[in-house]
């Protein structure tokens, strides 16, 4: 008897994958460019480990790898950039286009590998994926173990499920991103590459990050909320810093934040409960909100009617010759009042959240905050609400604004929304 052996159904001992790549050149360096398997990129690239920092790169931060790998799950239409790799001597390519631009890439893998590849940028998605990808193959494992000893109801969902679990792990085959892998076998060298490439990236804003980033709620209404009247034309749409010499009243961040505090509380989270809002129960309670704060606060009063054109960019930029524009009520809002401050603002929208869920109309709320529109002076005197009640924990002597950390915004809002039922004798 014979057996014919098909050797290329045959793994064998691997240590190397091979991809098509085009090769370049970028600061004098060869380039390999190529797209990988979501799956495959922790074979190829090294592990990070969050309990030490690699020798090559800073320490990866677990909880923003877990972040990435969430965004993934989340997010069928997920978008990344191509990861920065550097190769130390281990790649071989073999052109197979006439100029020798477009071939076989072969890379080691990151265990078992010679001459492995160093990850430039890119090592929370590394990590990101690798976990997502654990995750997938653990919960398929738990749910063979559970369908032998399941009910045929409860087997039939687990089999489900499985299924489900299954199209992620082919998701992670079947979907690409990009890499450039970069030549480069002195290893000073190729730490100078990564601190290149961290000081010539320039991070977003977390007002241009407000503006477009649509996966959260509190930013997809932004352009709804922005169009109020005390916020209309009088909001920054790239700074998140009111400085001296900004005009407008607050930056389109601090409206996000602010609408966080409406919705959810000051200290709450953005949990799936308040993330199944419709844009339309979010936008309603904000401008809710800002209704009755315009009205009730004599200064919100005032930026509500005043002229977007003294909000104009340009006025902040004193010509030649030609005095400066007179400052805008929000500038002067920032100096004499506590409602100047953001933080104010998102403790005064914890408390109409608040108040409302415990059955108050609207037109109760807005009796209680016009008692406490004379206490809005800055900075906060030594005898005045703030510092001689339970709120005292909670500013610092001659403040502008509460302490802003988290704790204190939270404190701070329930003495406010306490003092509703239960005022103190000077309000």
């Amino acid at each position: 008897m014979s057996i014919t052996i098909d050797s290329s159904r045959l793994s064998l001992t691997r240590e190397e994958s091979t991809f098509l790549a085009i090769r370049t050149k970028q600061g004098g360096r060869t380039v390999y460019t190529t797209r990988v398997p979501l799956a495959e990129l922790p074979v190829i690239l090294p592990l990070p480990d969050p309990s030490k920092p690699d020798p090559d790169n800073r320490q990866v931060d677990l909880i923003h790898a877990k972040g990435f790998s969430h965004y993934l799950a989340e997010n069928p239409g997920w978008v990344a950039p191509a990861l920065l790799i550097r190769d130390t001597g281990g790649c071989r390519f073999e052109p197979i286009s006439a100029d020798g631009t477009v071939g076989y890439l072969t890379v080691p893998w990151a265990i078992g590998g010679i001459g492995r590849l160093v990850t430039i940028d890119g090592q929370h998605r590394v990590l990101g994926i690798h976990l997502e990808k654990k995750r997938i193959t653990d919960d398929i494992a738990r749910v063979d173990r559970e369908v032998f000893r399941a009910s045929p109801a409860k087997k039939e969902k687990l089999e489900a499920d499985r299924e489900g679990l299954i199209r992620q792990l082919q998701r992670l085959k079947e979907e690409f991103v990009g890499v450039d892998i970069y030549v480069e076998t002195d290893a000073v060298k190729g730490q100078q590459m990564f601190v290149d490439v961290a000081d010539n990236a320039k991070g977003i804003s977390g007002a241009v990050r407000a503006r477009f980033d649509t996966s959260r709620i509190a930013n997809r209404t932004l352009t709804d909320i922005v169009a109020h009247p005390l916020f209309a034309g009088k909001i920054d749409i790239e700074r998140d810093r009111m400085t001296l010499a900004n005009r407008n009243f607050m930056g389109v961040k601090h409206v996000a934040d602010i609408t966080r505090a409406v919705i959810a509380g000051p200290g709450g989270r953005m949990n799936k409960k308040v993330e199944a809002l419709t844009d339309t129960e979010v936008i309603e309670n904000v401008r809710g909100f800002l209704d009755i704060a315009s009205t009730s606060f004599t200064d919100l009063a005032a930026i509500t009617e005043e002229d977007v054109d003294n909000y104009d960019p340009a006025l902040s930029v004193k010509k030649k010759d030609e005095p400066a524009a007179p400052p805008t009520k929000a500038m002067l809002l920032r100096s004499n009042s506590l409602l100047g401050s953001v933080g104010m603002l998102r403790v005064l929208g914890g408390v109409y959240r608040n108040i409302k869920e415990e059955g108050a109309e609207d037109g109760d709320i807005q009796e209680f905050f016009k008692r406490l529109d004379r206490h809005m002076t800055a900075p906060v005197s030594e005898n005045s609400i703030w510092l001689t009640t339970d709120a005292k924990d909670d500013f610092e002597p001659n403040a502008s604004a509460p302490i802003m950390r988290q704790q204190n915004i939270v404190h701070l809002t329930k003495v406010i929304t306490d003092w509703y039922k239960k005022a103190p004798a000077a309000i």
